[in-house]
């Protein structure tokens, strides 16, 4: 059953509100408010489940706490480590019982090096893949210098945060996608869940289903920002959310969200909190129900790739003047520099890549990075040109 959700606007009644929830029993509806703000630096209840979809434009970060206990799934690319960094100390985080990255892109682990060295971390949990790109040796020089190992886990695994816990799904195998390698896992909070899968595309989706995992949640945080690659109908079933979260950035080159996850999302009446629109997103769970702290979106409008601009953190995500927030020169040296990964497509039975709308795709295009597909034999297609 699905919980009550609520959206409120300013941070006093979205903490005032939210310590009568307890007396709420569970609905099948969702209540909804016009108000809306991402003014959340107030601290929660003690106890109480936050999670924090943090804006980091086109990339995934994700702040859990619950109680004492804090976690970070993701952190953004290269250029979001500092600023991710001010918005953990805003919420007074100073170290994480566990960090996570779901997979070794650079949208994905990008923040982490800064992350690991400033903060004290407890469990690092990261996929067995190993990339050759310099965001993954940056990662792994700064768990070094920390003395930090990786954990790997495995599915069924399950760890406590607070009075909630988490269980991993997947990876369940070693597919050949990168994106498909993800960490996915279930939080549960009391009778609230919510879902995370990192990029996970149509295989690892399918895998995960074919396991028989309860993936059932109430918060469905959409895999691969949104692409049409995610979220099929079958694993969107099985989530069966009332709400879904899409970390994206503004005028993104990919073109996310996709239109195709919106009208799913759209059709089944779930509604949606974008990054790209909204900023960052925070919602609290007193183990019943959920509070978001602002309404969903209700543009439905698709991302337009050709834009490489991301914007800059919405107002709340990197707060200025916090104490130990300036950039160490050390760790950010040329990484305004380094750019995400150019995307291309390919099919599961053609030794070409190809370019977005290319007419040889049809129906049975994969999206993968450049670089994947030249690593994995792929020449360019000679009538789409691709990126080269």
């Amino acid at each position: 059953m699905k919980r009550k959700i609520f959206y409120q606007k300013s941070a006093a009644i979205f903490f005032a509100l939210f310590l009568l929830l307890g007396l709420s029993g569970c609905q099948d509806r969702v209540s909804l408010s016009k108000d809306f703000s991402t003014d959340i630096n107030q601290e929660a209840p003690a106890g109480k489940l936050t999670v924090h979809y943090i804006d980091v434009g086109q990339g995934d970060a994700t702040l859990i706490t619950c109680g004492e206990d804090a976690m970070l799934i993701d952190a953004g690319d290269n250029s979001k480590g500092t600023a991710l960094q001010s918005y953990l100390l805003s919420q007074d985080i100073t170290e994480l019982d566990y960090v996570i990255g779901t997979h070794p892109d650079a949208d994905h682990i990008g923040g982490l090096d800064v992350v690991i060295t400033k903060f004290d971390c407890g469990t690092i949990l990261l996929t067995g893949e190993e990339k050759d790109t310099k965001t993954y040796d940056d990662v792994v020089s700064a768990m070094e210098y920390r003395g930090y190992k990786k954990t790997l886990p495995s599915p069924g695994d399950t760890f406590p945060l607070g009075d909630a816990s988490f269980t991993i799904l997947a990876p369940l195998f070693e597919n050949e996608d990168s994106n498909d390698n993800s960490i996915a896992l279930l939080l549960t909070y009391g009778d609230t869940r919510f879902y995370f899968e990192g990029d996970a595309g149509e295989e690892e989706e399918e895998q995960i289903l074919s396991s028989k995992a309860d993936v059932g949640a109430d918060v469905y945080k959409i895999g691969h920002h949104g692409s049409k690659t995610s979220t099929t109908d079958e694993m969107l079933d099985a989530v069966n959310p009332a709400c879904a979260v899409i970390s994206a950035g503004e005028g993104n080159r990919y073109g996310h969200p996709h239109a195709e996850v919106l009208n799913k999302l759209r059709s089944a009446g779930i509604k949606t909190f974008r990054t790209d629109e909204q900023g960052t997103i925070v919602a609290l769970s007193d183990g019943k129900n959920i509070l978001f702290n602002m309404s969903p979106s209700d543009t439905w409008q698709a991302g337009e790739a050709g834009s490489v601009s991301d914007r800059e953190p919405a107002k709340g995500t990197a707060p200025s003047g916090v104490p130990g927030a300036e950039p160490n020169d050390a760790l950010t040296e040329d990484i305004q520099g380094e750019k995400q990964d150019v995307m291309v497509y390919i099919t599961d039975s053609g030794q070409k890549y190809h370019a977005q709308g290319c007419r040889f795709l049809k129906d049975s295009g994969r999206e993968i990075s450049l670089q994947d597909a030249k690593a994995k034999g792929y020449d360019p297609c000679k009538v789409c040109s691709p990126p080269q």
